[in-house]
């Protein structure tokens, strides 16, 4: 196999889903049998996999395009595939990540509704929440009452609740500011407000 330059790679199976059951039009890029052996992988980061259209390097160097429908965001063990049906398998690269614990439930729902409210992409484990690293939104939840710690890990994100893509990265308004609609404000770190009202 020798992927290329310009090469472009598409979507042919899901993690936990077939083709048919995500709706995916990639029929002419058939992959059916789960235990393929791929010819390469791709480390991605979040905002990377969630890209329709990307030149990237494979992890042994070799460089490829992918193409995939717009809305689309690649998860960890994604396979695709070139024209010809040869097989590379997406991974989620480490990055930095803020993950937030606390031993109260409901201190953890309070944080996750929040960070919501601000259209952040969640990632949601037993017991803690990760979101890509901004430093204001690390204060906003250390002023809820949650543990914050600084990691370097793949980040997940929960997909939307209708199917489609998680909000995308850079979405977030953790620096406050961003588009026209406004959200209740919150209480950070020493009682600071963290207002998310925005007006073009």
């Amino acid at each position: 196999m020798t992927f290329s330059d310009e090469v472009s790679l598409r979507l042919v199976r899901r993690v936990t889903t077939t083709a048919e059951e995500t709706g995916e039009t990639a029929s002419e890029f058939t992959c059916t049998d789960p235990a393929v052996t791929p010819a390469g992988t791709l480390s991605l980061t979040y905002e990377q996999r969630s890209r329709s259209r990307l030149r990237a390097q494979l992890d042994d160097g070799r460089q490829v395009g992918i193409l995939l429908p717009r809305g689309e965001t690649l998860r960890d063990g994604d396979l695709l595939a070139d024209e010809q049906g040869e097989v590379i398998r997406i991974r989620a690269a480490a990055e930095p990540v803020s993950c937030a614990e606390v031993d109260d439930p409901l201190q953890l729902t309070r944080a996750a509704y929040h960070l919501g409210n601000r259209h952040v992409a969640l990632q949601i484990e037993p017991g803690r929440l990760c979101w890509l690293h901004d430093h204001v939104l690390d204060a906003m939840v250390r002023g809820l009452g949650l543990r914050v710690s600084a990691e370097r890990a793949p980040f997940e994100p929960e997909a939307g609740a209708y199917g489609g893509a998680a909000i995308g990265p850079g979405h977030g308004h953790g620096n406050g500011h961003g588009h026209g609609h406004g959200h209740g404000q919150t209480l950070g770190e020493a009682g600071q407000e963290y207002g998310h009202s925005h007006h073009h």
